[in-house]
């Protein structure tokens, strides 16, 4: 009953980052076909890929803003132009047109990215109830399911332009059902204290911190993990795929048992538990003598990594002021975010010097100080 009053109440939310997830999930199928009509090689395609990071931390830094200038139409209205950015890749036939699709999709995700997220919050100061893992959960189910229609797709022989218009009539259909009918505008003087206030700092870098760490070990080991099976381990051209496989899965499951984790251990205590599984599995990856043992190690980064996100967003809700919690969320997430393209680079720079096996040992220590940023967090006073 808990579980169903959690999907009631962030039924909009829910359904913006399982949107999210079945946008960027059937991308990454046919990211192979959208590289092929870019004719890039693979560095150049690497590099344009922080297109969409670009995009991205450009909305993170108007989110406040326009979230003040929407209103309660923000998640309806950023579905729909997600919807719109599912037809940018149908352009790419070039480098400069991959990288001009990546910008505008980076918008349009971070876009209802951070308005979900803003509104997750507002709910659980709201209810009391949590409600982060649940919907980030949704955003890893709509990813696997929408990656495996898409690959199914493209493997019948199915171009982009067959699958992105239904991918786009889709999201509009989940845009649609993103609107509260019940919920309450917010009032003049709420409008006014929002617009006045100013970003918590202390709150929002703790969090930043926590964010940083969380998404350097979770893109670090999906960039690598698969090299690490196949370089280290023996593994045949393919195998390594268990990897990312298994950091997506356990990622997944961990955020749906993260749910009913948060309301019995509260979110300080699941973030802290989640640390220290998340060092142990890089640990076990970086000395794993065979393959399985390797994926076992992969799949403890997943638990560990998976709650990390959602818990640290209810934690910095808690801990600021209703008209700062926009602000402290979106330039949390603007530091925090820069771990997800930072992580795989500096990755690489140590497997060059020390080889793939060292890199992980690091991996284990950035996991670790995710323990120092929960600290400084749950130091500030809850608002």
């Amino acid at each position: 009953m808990a579980l169903l009053r959690v999907a009631r109440v962030s039924r909009a939310t829910g359904i913006g980052l399982c949107a999210l997830g079945v946008f960027w999930g059937a991308f990454a199928a046919q990211m192979p076909e959208f590289k092929t009509r870019a004719g890039v090689e693979d560095g150049l395609f690497g590099v344009l890929l922080l297109g969409s990071a670009v995009g991205g931390m450009a909305a993170m830094a108007l989110a406040p803003q326009v979230g003040r200038w929407l209103g309660v139409r923000v998640l309806p209205l950023t579905g729909a132009f997600l919807a719109v950015a599912a037809l940018m890749p149908l352009l790419i036939h070039s480098g400069p047109t991959l990288a001009l699709a990546l910008v505008v999709m980076g918008v349009a995700m971070s876009s209802l990215d951070l308005a979900a997220n803003v509104r997750i919050s507002e709910l659980e100061h709201d209810t009391g109830l949590p409600l982060m893992n649940w919907n980030h959960a949704l955003f890893s189910a709509g990813f696997a399911v929408s990656a495996l229609l898409a690959g199914m797709a493209r493997r019948a022989g199915l171009a982009p332009e067959m699958v992105q218009p239904v991918l786009a009539l889709v999201l509009v259909a989940m845009a649609a059902a993103m609107i509260e009918a019940r919920r309450a505008g917010a009032s003049a003087e709420e409008t006014e204290a929002k617009a006045a206030a100013r970003t918590p700092w202390a709150a929002a870098l703790a969090a930043a911190a926590i964010l940083f760490a969380a998404f350097v070990a979770e893109n670090a080991t999906e960039t690598w993990s698969a090299l690490h099976i196949e370089r280290n381990l023996g593994g045949a051209p393919g195998e390594g795929a268990f990897g990312p496989a298994m950091l997506g899965l356990t990622m997944a499951a961990g955020r749906f048992g993260g749910q009913l984790l948060a309301a019995r251990l509260g979110e300080a205590r699941l973030v802290a538990l989640s640390a220290v599984l998340g060092c142990l599995g890089a640990l076990v990856t970086a000395v794993a003598p065979v393959q399985a043992v390797a994926v076992v190690g992969i799949g403890l980064i997943g638990m560990g990594v998976a709650v990390v996100v959602p818990s640290a967003n209810s934690l910095l809700g808690q801990r600021v002021a209703a008209s700062e919690r926009a602000l402290a969320i979106s330039r949390s997430w603007m530091i925090g975010f820069t771990g997800f393209f930072v992580g795989p680079v500096v990755m690489g720079a140590l497997a060059q010097a020390f080889g793939l096996r060292a890199a992980f040992v690091a991996v284990a220590l950035v996991m670790a100080s995710i323990l120092p940023g929960l600290w400084a967090l749950k130091r500030i006073r809850r608002a």
